[in-house]
């Protein structure tokens, strides 16, 4: 295993970004997603939401990418209250795409204070709009001073390869 300090601040919204997140289901659902992102090998930092969204503070480990690590949290937690012993009236779903942000070490104290308060900073309007982001479609990153730092190297070009392929290392 390579050495790793990846900490990340995930949001993602419920179907239609409808209310289906009832306090009473919270321990359910939040429990659930904690336990399955520790059997996808990341460590837990904290969870928290409202009524129509979440955010899960975690570090995930190289060794699996951010689309899995959110793809197996999102679809089996929506099974697992679909088809819980404790039935709940609707039929619960999350919405497509997610938000995604990386922090350094010393932001973590304030991202689990953040995600920790969510109910509060939505009702009191103190919430950080960045960190609300979510979206089904792929959102990158601006280039770094249009590609300064990069500019005096000429770049090879080659054809778009499947990220699932083996490169040698």
């Amino acid at each position: 295993m390579a050495l790793w300090r990846l900490y990340y601040h995930f949001v993602w919204a419920t179907r239609e970004r409808r209310d289906l997140i009832a306090p009473e289901m919270e321990p359910d659902l939040y429990g659930y997603i904690i336990g399955k992102g520790v059997a996808l090998g990341a460590i837990m930092h904290a969870i928290g939401g409202t009524s129509n969204h979440i955010h899960v503070v975690s570090s995930v480990p190289p060794t699996r990418s951010i689309a899995d690590f959110v793809k197996g949290i999102k679809g089996s937690s929506a099974h697992h209250i679909n088809h819980c012993p404790v039935r709940y009236p609707f039929t619960f779903g999350w919405q497509g795409g997610y938000g995604v942000f990386s922090l350094g070490r010393k932001q973590l104290d304030d991202a689990v204070s953040y995600v920790l308060r969510q109910k509060e900073h939505h009702a009191q309007g103190t919430v950080i709009a960045a960190l609300e982001e979510q979206s089904q479609d792929d959102d990158g990153p601006d280039v770094w001073q249009d590609g300064e730092a990069i500019r005096q190297f000429p770049v090879k070009q080659m054809a778009r390869t499947d990220e699932s392929e083996e490169e040698d290392s």
